[in-house]
């Protein structure tokens, strides 16, 4: 049986959502269609979705397929269903298969690149900001996940690294909305710990490290 843990209505303190969040999950993921697949809210949809990525995956990883043969083998068997349709239609009396026409507006790519080039840039600003050691904190954690992830990475092939990854895109999301009072107690503690585990490394390692004397401006 999960704990269970105090809400307002019991007039006990509150545990804050970490990071201060008070957007919804579907919010943060973008709102759109990408969230609602990440969240199951159409569950044969991003079973489908699942299924293809571990189709890639297996073709990859397991039966070694290289991008090129795989991509022309698929070519050649829709050119094949769509030959054989095409010429069985009229012995059949019925209309030849057609092939719906996509229509990418330049609008539509326009607004894509520059997503992308806006997303990429505060990301390159913020690595920047945590690079120059204004915060401490926030330069150790990114320099372990790093380091995490590289020990991952060289342990299994750049296709499993991706796998794994959109595995956790694909369940968290979901697993953090269902669990979230749960999830959110247990990241609160944790932040906690840790915020006193730094405060003990600032006190006893920080700050016996020898500075230069602070100079002192004269006008």
């Amino acid at each position: 049986m999960p704990p269970r843990f105090p809400s307002n209505s019991d007039h006990q303190p509150h545990v804050a959502r970490p990071y201060h969040r008070h957007k919804s999950i579907h919010r943060l993921l973008g709102g759109g269609k990408a969230a609602e697949v990440l969240l199951w809210k159409n569950r044969n949809v991003s079973a489908g979705v699942l299924a293809g990525a571990t189709l890639i995956w297996f073709l990859f990883e397991v039966v070694e397929y290289n991008m090129v043969p795989l991509l022309c083998q698929i070519a050649i068997f829709a050119m094949l269903v769509i030959f054989i349709a095409s010429n069985a239609a009229p012995l059949f009396d019925i209309a030849p298969p057609r092939i719906p026409q996509v229509v990418i507006s330049e609008h539509a790519f326009r607004e894509t690149a520059l997503t992308v080039r806006y997303k990429l840039e505060n990301a390159i600003s913020l690595l920047y900001d945590i690079a120059c050691g204004k915060d401490l904190k926030k330069f150790l954690l990114v320099v372990g996940s790093l380091l995490v992830l590289s020990v991952i990475g060289g342990s299994c092939s750049f296709t499993s690294l991706l796998y794994l990854g959109f595995l956790c895109a694909h369940t968290l999301p979901v697993l953090y909305q269902r669990y979230e009072p749960e999830v959110d107690h247990l990241v609160a503690r944790g932040g906690e710990d840790i915020k006193k585990f730094y405060e003990k490394i600032d006190s006893n390692v920080l700050n016996k490290i020898p500075r230069g004397p602070v100079k002192t401006k004269f006008r």
